[in-house]
């Protein structure tokens, strides 16, 4: 009886789910992220916040900075492990880590040279500011903003897909 149960639930995580299924699961968790917390779901911020943190436990005053002179900075330096935001990032990266280990989807891939390694630090520096100007990542900015009727969700996502369009141009032309 248990080996049955195991088929079904190993079944479940071999083939791709459907992306409206996705995409309907991604509304559910935004609307009960906003119930419980009146806030639409973040995750840069987690990101931010967290390397705030440690480079203040290591002794460079980060939330004495402009950026954060309209936050809680002393509930910052005293418990960046658990402000939400932080939570909700290791719960997005330990969430999809545990879904692509159980489809049998993870394997490592060699780096091809160093300019991969250059633009990929370089596309995470960029990718970063870009979040804090634009006032999130894609979910925040994104797919939290348009549910919310702000005008700023249909422009962040116009200007997306255009980065991402040229990016992938630029990506297959010089990198691959």
């Amino acid at each position: 009886m248990g080996n049955i149960y195991r088929k079904k639930i190993a079944s479940l995580f071999s083939k791709p789910w459907p992306y409206w299924f996705g995409g309907f699961m991604l509304g559910v968790l935004n609307i009960g992220m906003f119930c419980f917390t009146d806030e639409p779901i973040r995750v840069s911020t987690g990101f931010l916040y967290f390397l705030g943190g440690i480079l203040e436990k290591l002794g460079i005053p980060v939330f004495d900075m402009y950026y954060f002179s309209t936050r809680d900075v002393q509930s910052l330096r005293s418990s960046f492990m658990l402000n939400r935001y932080v939570i909700i990032m290791f719960g997005i990266i330990f969430g999809s880590l545990i879904s692509t280990f159980l489809s049998s989807d993870y394997k490592f891939k060699k780096i091809k040279n160093n300019k991969q390694v250059l633009f990929g630090i370089l596309g995470g520096i960029l990718m970063g500011y870009g979040t804090r100007v634009a006032y999130g990542c894609n979910l925040g900015a994104y797919l939290s903003a348009i549910p919310s009727y702000s005008l700023h969700g249909w422009v962040f996502g116009l200007a997306m897909f255009a980065g991402a369009y040229i990016g992938s141009k630029l990506l297959t032309k010089y990198i691959l």
